[in-house]
């Protein structure tokens, strides 16, 4: 059987047309980088193998990576990578550095691209693969170029640097959502006025695990919001045992407006503490974020976020916050804005980027009605998704959130395999909700 072996230069439309000009018939092994240190013993044959058993169009493999070690000597680990399945639109999606292409599936895809994108030519290529395998055998060595950690990294995406790949990006997984069915039209159902129906206007609801270092510093920043209308502090306490339930109880008996809630389940997680909250009886007409370890920015946020909320009619409310470490000194990327969410796709270009923003803030009316995941992990995503199919998401490009940063944070620098479990939950959730989207426009004959 015929293999190319080729070494992506760029990720270009101009660079792959020209080796899908040059490509025979059988398959093209392509190294996406110059970081590949050695081939697995017969490898390329076992590539080739199961692309002969399935009729793949792409596949790519599990495989070993080197990181630095002691004295320069490299230490080898395991590097498992995750299956690419109907959702995973991420265009940061890890292949690794070999991918293996049917030659007469390469051309078929290239010729059929009409843009030409300097930046996410590969991204437009591999999202019109029709059949893509992951193959869980580890068929190679690599190294990394970033050895950043995870925390740092999950941030590129939002930096000003890279706005104009992000820009290439959102066009073809915007063409991508037109091809199978699932783009939505800026086409949103108003939610209903019922503020009547709530005992304060708003509530910041703040679940806490073992937070008695941080936990206070955000209550207090809550309880020093200057507003022109009724609020309160829900603070979800989830059975901790560090002094943070102690700690809670005291701010509690020195204002009121704090409520310090227990679950009676022990079975709970961030989403779940969520679902508590927002169902009981002291949740306000809006539901606003705030994480254990972080603070406002100002004693005005409260107040900018239930005005949007009233100005642009929408279900969901989402601020921009700013990266600092313990003592709100700024880190970079900065400022995170989200300024890739516009009111024309903003709702399809979600579906496409890792998260969406913070703080964030809930018509509680539609959220006690769609609920939160219980999981700690991508439940927020999750929500915002559900509610973009139907509702307008609004937005603040005025700073109303410092995002701390230090050693407590859960995702601070996560293992590979929490790495992938994490990306893989948010891949399934992007599934779920394609699913969702193009059954409703089949049903609404779009």
């Amino acid at each position: 059987m015929q293999i190319q072996r080729i070494t992506l230069k760029d990720r270009s439309s101009a660079t792959l047309k020209e080796i899908a000009g040059h490509a025979a018939s059988g398959y093209i092994l392509m190294f996406l980088d110059d970081l590949v240190d050695a081939m697995g013993q017969y490898a390329e044959e076992r590539f080739i193998s199961v692309a002969e058993d399935t009729g793949a169009d792409m596949l790519y493999s599990d495989h070993y990576r080197l990181f630095p070690g002691k004295d320069g000597i490299p230490v080898r680990k395991k590097y498992p990578l995750i299956d690419c399945q109907k959702g995973a639109l991420r265009d940061d999606f890890d292949f690794g550095s070999v991918v293996l292409f049917r030659a007469s599936s390469f051309r078929e895809a290239v010729g059929e691209m009409t843009a030409d994108f300097r930046h996410a030519g590969f991204y437009d290529l591999r999202l019109r693969m029709r059949k893509i395998v992951h193959i869980n055998e580890l068929l190679y060595t690599d190294m990394s170029s970033d050895l950043r950690p995870s925390g740092q990294r999950q941030f590129d995406y939002v930096n000003p640097k890279n706005r104009e790949v992000q820009i290439e990006m959102e066009k073809v997984c915007t063409e991508h959502l037109k091809r199978i069915g699932a783009y939505l039209p800026p086409v949103f159902r108003e939610p209903e006025d019922c503020r009547t129906a709530f005992p304060v206007t708003a509530s910041v609801v703040i679940p806490v695990l073992d937070r008695v270092r941080t936990v206070g510093d955000a209550v207090r920043s809550a309880l020093s919001q200057k507003c022109s209308f009724p609020f309160n502090v829900i603070a979800v306490d989830n059975h901790s045992s560090d002094g943070t339930s102690r700690l809670l109880e005291s701010l509690a008996a020195e204002d009121s407006r704090l409520v310090h809630l227990v679950p009676e389940r022990h079975d709970l997680s961030i989403g779940g503490c969520w679902n508590l909250a927002v169902s009981s009886g002291f949740c306000g007409e809006f539901a606003v974020q705030l994480d254990s370890d972080d603070i406002y920015s100002g004693p005005d946020t409260l107040e900018k976020i239930v005005a949007a909320f009233r100005q642009q009619k929408c279900a969901m409310v989402i601020g921009t916050y700013r990266m600092t470490d313990f003592n709100l000194e700024p880190l970079p990327p900065g400022i995170i804005d989200h300024r890739e969410w516009t009111e024309e796709n903003g709702r399809n270009n979600a579906l496409r980027v890792n998260g969406l923003g913070a703080p964030r803030a809930f018509r509680t009316s539609v959220l006690r009605k769609l609920r939160m995941p219980d999981t700690g992990y991508g439940e927020d995503y999750a929500a915002g998704l559900r509610i973009s199919r139907e509702y307008r998401i609004g937005r603040i490009y005025d700073v109303l959130y410092c995002c701390r940063r230090w050693e407590g944070n859960s995702d601070a620098d996560l293992s590979v395999d929490r790495l992938n479990a994490n990306n893989l939950y948010k891949d399934r959730i992007r599934t779920w909700e394609i699913e969702a989207r193009i059954t409703m426009n089949r049903k609404a004959g779009r």
